[in-house]
């Protein structure tokens, strides 16, 4: 064989590899595609329920003035630790999530809330038009049962988490009574309280997620006669053992104010919580 036909046989041999090679290449590249981002383990739900322990501080005052023959009668701004002996404790929260598509969730919640205390009143106080003098032993009740419905659209969704904003009807039903040998006499406030707002969450893992909730509504005053404000901020971890069940902690403020004529009340509870959370 000659010089030249031994260059040409080696050439083709050499071409010949290249072109198996070239070939090969992008079959093992569609046979091993990049791994997929990790999911987050509480985002996979139709249905999500959760309860929880909460322990806020209260701070809570009361001014009811007198109506109809009492009518002239300005109620004693009334603080419930300092002048009834209400004391803080333990509160539960119910919550449930229904999700029809990724973006859209439609929420409940309720938080009843019931405070009962004895106390001597260590000044004179005017309630609802009654006159409840120093010395006095007072036995006073507050139910607040809270119930909000809300909508959330979220905006932003990657696999480290999302952000949307929410549009709430929180409806409130509170009632106030104080018991005393003299008289009884009771107040009632109910109705409901628009409010808007936003939610962000983050996964810092798959299995742990931190969110953050905010929701507010200010009417503002109209002829020194009616005025109000609701402001909630929930600030909360979450971590998810699978992604059906997990555990959450975090720290909630609620603020309401109102003004109604002469009737005015202002409710502020601050503290922590823990609970449960299951999905479906």
């Amino acid at each position: 064989m000659s010089t030249l036909s031994i260059r040409l046989y080696a050439g083709i041999r050499a071409a010949l590899l290249l072109t198996v090679l070239a070939a090969a290449t992008p079959a093992r590249a569609q046979s091993s595609p990049p791994p997929a981002s990790p999911s987050a383990l509480g985002e996979d739900f139709h249905i999500e329920g959760g309860i929880s322990l909460w322990s806020p501080s209260a701070d809570i005052t009361i001014a009811s003035s007198g109506s109809g023959v009492l009518a002239g009668i300005i109620g004693t701004t009334i603080d419930a630790k300092n002048d009834l002996g209400l004391q803080d404790q333990q509160l539960r929260e119910f919550q449930v999530t229904f999700r029809p598509s990724p973006r859209h969730k439609i929420r409940f919640q309720y938080i009843p809330i019931d405070y009962e205390s004895s106390a001597t009143l260590n000044r004179t106080i005017n309630f609802n038009g009654q006159h409840y003098d120093i010395g006095l032993p007072v036995n006073s009740s507050l139910q607040w049962n809270t119930y909000r419905f809300g909508y959330e659209f979220d905006f932003l969704r990657k696999s480290s988490g999302f952000a949307g904003f929410i549009v709430d009807l929180k409806y409130t039903d509170v009632q106030v009574s104080l018991n005393s040998p003299v008289t009884s006499e009771f107040t009632q406030v109910k109705g409901p309280i628009p409010a808007i707002g936003g939610i962000g969450r983050y996964y810092i893992v798959p299995s742990v997620a931190i969110t953050g909730e905010l929701t507010v509504f200010q009417l503002p005053t109209i002829q020194d006669r009616y005025s109000g404000h609701y402001v909630d901020i929930d600030i909360y971890g979450t971590f998810n053992f699978i992604k059906n069940l997990g555990v959450q902690g975090g720290y909630r403020s609620i603020d309401v104010g109102v003004l109604d004529k002469l009737d005015t009340g202002s409710v502020t509870l601050k503290g922590i919580y823990f609970g449960f959370v299951a999905r479906y």
